[in-house]
């Protein structure tokens, strides 16, 4: 339990640290974008209204966030170019932060001990899951990266015909 507790909090500052940063610099990017020629554009009535969406509704976004794939850093920077109050952003990157870093410790530790106790009593049945696991990866990398060229392809032909 030690180690959960240990791993969480490493993870939460982590979190904290990597969110907040991201939520200030999409605030500052947001900043010199309404000092440039995208000025008019950005005070438009429709982005204002947007704006105004999600600094109201953008916290319960930014709070389950944390528990996606890919989405989180998005909604971070997103919450930051839109300008949403510290007050609503804050307790959502706490909440939010707190989850993710409790899910991935304990996920984490559990994984680790698992793979621990593995090559610890049967070395042999170790080696070869991290082989096929090896194998799975480079498998999808190349299969990823074969299908590329052709899809590329295909939306191609499509916007030509």
């Amino acid at each position: 339990m030690e180690k959960v507790v240990l791993a969480a909090a490493g993870l939460y500052v982590i979190v904290l640290l990597r969110a907040g940063g991201t939520f200030a610099v999409g605030w500052l990017a947001a900043a010199g974008a309404r000092r440039s020629r995208f000025a008019e554009r950005l005070s438009s009535a429709k982005f204002l209204r947007a704006e105004r969406a999600i600094q109201r509704w953008g916290a319960p976004v930014v709070a389950v966030s944390f528990l996606t794939i890919g989405f989180q850093t998005a909604a971070n920077f997103l919450a930051g170019t839109m300008r949403m109050p510290l007050p609503r952003y804050l307790p959502a990157l706490f909440v939010g932060g707190a989850c993710w870093a409790l899910l991935y410790a304990t996920v984490g530790v559990g994984a680790l001990e698992v793979v621990t106790r593995l090559f610890a009593e049967r070395t042999a049945l170790g080696v070869a899951v991290v082989a096929a696991l090896l194998v799975a990866v480079a498998g999808a990398v190349v299969y990823r990266r074969r299908r590329a060229p052709s899809a590329a392809r295909d939306a191609a032909a499509a916007d030509e015909g």
